[in-house]
């Protein structure tokens, strides 16, 4: 939407940083106050609420000239998303029966959500115009209306269990040490990705002599690999342990980093990529579900922390990986890069597996 936005409006860069901040960050720091709440009560509307809310922002979007409308807007979608994670997350948690694969087919579903949007947004706005945004509200109303019958199932079936002894995670206090340390590790897991993100298409682009057409398809390889990564580190969390699980990942990924630096042409540079995309995507849904083990009686703000907050940091410090791509070049900022999974790799030494009740 944003080079939309841009074209039609005239928007600075710092406009349009801006709406990026309204959109990512304020989300990311509102989730974590979104799963604190959902903890003291559940609020199980709140995951058809939530893509309600986002769509009527994303919707109202391009309607008002003011660019404080704009803002206003964009701010209120990320509120949105804020209030369906943590919720959503922790109803993943209870339909999966607290599994690592489960959670790795809902955290799949956002990871193609994110990568499809492109093609949905562009054809609208590029044949009728930012004051179209209006139609882009209509598949987040069709997700709330998919959403309810699902809440109504999940509610039968809570019922039907009738009442039951408290599961044992409600005799283990929360572990914020380990939970610290986990989120460390998703910290600096964030750096890699948002780095990955920004400089994958113009390192093949402007290093190897690939077409923007390339560079764009590279990119896509990545998210995509990276959804079969997500799958298979919930199957092998599973099976062999959550922590032992980020090692692999974590460790996967850097000389993948380095690969990339090194890698002679495109041929092998797409190759490194698809695995790439493979290995640092193989924690992501293991950190969300391994959080929720660390903090059994904050299950909604385990979730918001290591979906939202911590993610955002990655975010944040991505624009100085693009200073010192500007003070040397991309190798550069790519080899630095490669620092991130290892740390992510030494704070797994201080975290323990939680068997999932």
């Amino acid at each position: 939407m944003l080079p939309f936005l841009v074209i039609a409006r005239d928007y600075s860069y710092a406009a349009v940083t801006g709406i990026t901040l309204a959109a990512t960050l304020l989300s990311s720091l509102v989730q974590p106050v979104f799963g604190a709440l959902t903890d003291r009560r559940p609020m199980p509307w709140l995951i058809a609420a939530g893509p309600l809310v986002a769509g009527a922002g994303i919707g109202l979007a391009g309607v008002g000239e003011a660019y404080a409308f704009t803002w206003a807007a964009i701010a209120l979608s990320g509120i949105g998303v804020a209030a369906y994670h943590p919720e959503a997350a922790r109803s993943a948690r209870i339909a999966s029966g607290g599994t690592a694969r489960g959670m790795s087919y809902f955290s799949v579903a956002g990871i193609v959500g994110i990568a499809s949007a492109p093609l949905l947004v562009a054809p609208v706005l590029g044949t009728f115009g930012v004051t179209a945004t209006p139609l882009l509200a209509i598949p987040a109303a069709c997700a709330a209306a998919v959403l309810v019958p699902a809440l109504l199932w999940l509610r039968r079936r809570r019922l039907r269990a009738g009442p039951r002894k408290p599961p044992p995670a409600v005799d283990r206090r929360d572990d914020w040490r380990s939970f610290g340390f986990l989120t460390s590790a998703v910290i600096a897991r964030s750096i890699l990705y948002f780095g990955l993100l920004s400089f994958v298409a113009l390192y093949l682009i402007h290093e190897l002599g690939a077409s923007t057409a390339v560079g764009s398809v590279a990119l896509a390889t990545f998210i995509a690999s990276g959804s079969v990564g997500a799958l298979i580190g919930g199957a092998l969390a599973d099976r062999f342990g959550r922590v032992r699980t980020l090692r692999i990942g974590y460790l996967a990924a850097a000389p993948c980093v380095l690969g990339l630096v090194l890698a002679p042409n495109l041929s092998v540079a797409f190759v490194v990529v698809a695995v790439l995309g493979l290995a640092s995507f193989l924690p992501f849904a293991v950190q969300v579900t391994l959080g929720q083990e660390y903090l059994p009686h904050r299950v909604g703000t385990a979730s918001g922390v290591t979906l939202g907050l911590a993610m955002s940091i990655g975010g944040l410090a991505a624009p100085l990986f693009g200073m010192l791509a500007d003070a040397y070049d991309l190798r550069v900022a790519l080899t630095v890069l490669v620092a991130f999974p290892l740390v992510s790799l030494l704070l797994t030494t201080r975290l323990r597996d939680v068997r999932a009740v």
